[in-house]
């Protein structure tokens, strides 16, 4: 469907909730999503006609563009910023609905690259061979990663549960 569109904006229209989607589970949560899609789809946009006519698959190519993204923001981000005061006070932010989600913290606990694997996969239902294409990667490093990701997300499921089981327990 959205490769068909040859007009940015429909395309844009089309694929926006797909992409949001995406993006949620890459930066797990709304607000950063929103940022991430937004900053791709302005690059994308001013390139349209090349994305559309060289790439031959325009949304891999938006979702490799939002990965490469979301890991070099992560990257830059991820080294701390030493400041001489504490603020004053925490700005509001309202709470994430699966900010307890066990799934959730879990899927979020994942490396960069193996989340968007494990997105692109079973939310974006996508075949290893079109999750290699929009990620730039080989078929075996998209099966590699998967099965990193799974073997990780099941230690970390079942150590909630034991967690689980301890309270109710306790």
């Amino acid at each position: 469907m959205p490769g068909e569109l040859t007009d940015f904006g429909d395309f844009v229209r089309a694929s926006l909730p797909g992409l949001l989607r995406y993006g949620h589970a890459l930066t797990g949560n709304p607000h950063d999503a929103a940022d991430l899609v937004q900053t791709v789809l302005e690059k994308i946009g001013s390139r349209w006609s090349y994305v559309q006519h060289k790439t031959g698959d325009p949304m891999a190519y938006i979702r490799r563009s939002m990965a490469n993204a979301h890991i070099s923001r992560w990257r830059r981000t991820k080294r701390e910023s030493l400041v001489a005061d504490l603020p004053d006070s925490r700005p509001y932010s309202p709470a994430d609905p699966f900010e307890h989600e066990p799934l959730w913290q879990a899927l979020r606990a994942l490396p960069p690259r193996q989340r968007a694997v494990m997105v692109l996969r079973y939310c974006e239902g996508l075949s290893e061979a079109e999750i290699a294409d929009s990620l730039g990667v080989s078929q075996g490093t998209v099966k590699s990663q998967a099965s990193k990701a799974i073997a990780s997300l099941r230690t970390k499921l079942a150590l909630f549960e034991s967690e689980d089981e301890g309270r109710e327990a306790g």
